[in-house]
Order: structure tokens, then C-alpha cells, then sequence
């Protein structure tokens, strides 16, 4: 009895090395690399720069011709009250959003990524990903909403994901029990540098 509890037991701790070992299928592939935000006359500018890596799931699908929409979020967390209030008024969704559509052109061998009606086209796959989630400037809040505040007294948190929402259905569905398909980065938050 001792000796198959043993061997029961190596088997547990070899299996557990292997799952330790081995980095889940999600893990960095959405990293910031830069996110700096400044208060400009009462609101807030956001910049934002992220490594984007795709799954092999997400990039067979994009491949063959399923546009991934990215949604790069702002929540503002400081000063308090004025974050509750946009949390109520926007029933606790981000205070603010930006969609970053990538789809691939077949016929021309390129990427598009798009930011509403604004369009870029990239030959390879790693520069369109480099334009996801970068942004400069981006105003998030409504202008003089933070007037008369200082800006050590104000912070706020930026992510970076995949909008599975976006999906057309039957990929949503196969999205929900997928880590393939669960592509986000962790919140960051963002200390406000002065401006004017």
C-alpha cells in the first residue's frame, strides 16, 4: 500500500511540475509598454503604447478574413467622487473607450487597423500590432470636468482586450471556455503628470 501511495504521489508532483512549467496559452500576450496621462486644461490626455502578441487561434481566424476589434478602456479613480459619479452615470461601465479594429486583406497581403472612420494599412502583422492600443493625446473625460483639481490628486486605470462582443456569434460562443481566445491586458494605473 505504501509503495503504490508513493507512486501515486510522484505522479501528482511530476503532472504538477508539468502544469507549473508550462505558461497558459494567454499569458503576456497584451503587455503595456507605455501609458502616461496629463491634465490639459480640465481633462485628461492619455497615451498609450502596448506589445500585442497573438494566440494561434486569433491568428489562423485573422488570417482567414475574422476581423479582431480591440477596446483600449479608461476608468478614472481619483478624485473619488467624480469617479463615483461617472460610475453611476455610465452604470459602471469604463468612463471611456476607443475601439482598434485589425483585419487582414487577402488580395493585398496587408493589415488594416482601424480607429472608427481613420484606416491604416501595414505589410506585416507585427507592425499592425504595434498600432494596436497605441494612441496620443486621447481626451477621455468631457472638457473641465476636473477643473480646479491638482493633478496629484488625480489617477485613473487603462487596459488593453480583446472585445469578444464584437465577435460575429458562433465565435462568441467558442470565445466563452477559450483561453485561446481571452487576449487582455492587466489594469495599469496611471499617475497624473501636471500640464496646464
Amino acid at each position: 500500500m505504501t509503495a503504490s501511495i508513493t507512486r501515486c504521489l510522484r505522479k501528482f508532483s511530476l503532472l504538477w511540475l508539468l502544469i507549473c512549467a508550462v505558461p497558459p496559452a494567454w499569458a503576456d500576450t497584451i503587455a503595456a509598454r507605455r501609458a502616461e496621462v496629463e491634465l490639459v486644461d480640465g481633462q485628461l490626455a492619455v497615451s498609450t503604447r502596448f506589445n500585442v502578441r497573438l494566440t494561434t487561434g486569433l491568428n489562423e481566424a485573422l488570417q482567414q478574413g475574422l476581423p479582431l476589434t480591440f477596446r483600449l478602456d479608461f476608468e478614472l479613480t481619483r478624485p473619488r467622487m467624480t469617479a463615483y459619479y461617472l460610475n453611476f452615470r455610465g452604470w459602471f461601465s469604463p468612463h471611456a473607450s476607443l475601439a482598434f479594429r485589425l483585419s487582414y486583406q487577402p488580395l493585398t497581403n496587408r493589415y488594416r487597423v482601424s480607429i472608427g472612420s481613420l484606416s491604416n494599412y501595414y505589410q506585416t502583422l507585427p507592425d499592425a500590432l504595434r498600432a494596436i492600443g497605441s494612441i496620443q493625446g486621447w481626451r477621455v473625460l468631457d472638457p473641465g470636468s476636473l477643473n480646479g483639481e491638482s493633478s496629484d490628486k488625480i489617477a485613473g486605470l487603462v487596459r488593453l482586450e480583446l472585445d469578444v462582443g464584437e465577435l460575429p456569434k458562433p465565435y462568441q460562443l467558442n470565445a466563452l471556455g477559450s483561453p485561446d481566445w481571452s487576449l487582455s491586458s492587466n489594469w495599469i494605473t496611471l499617475e497624473v503628470k501636471g500640464g496646464s
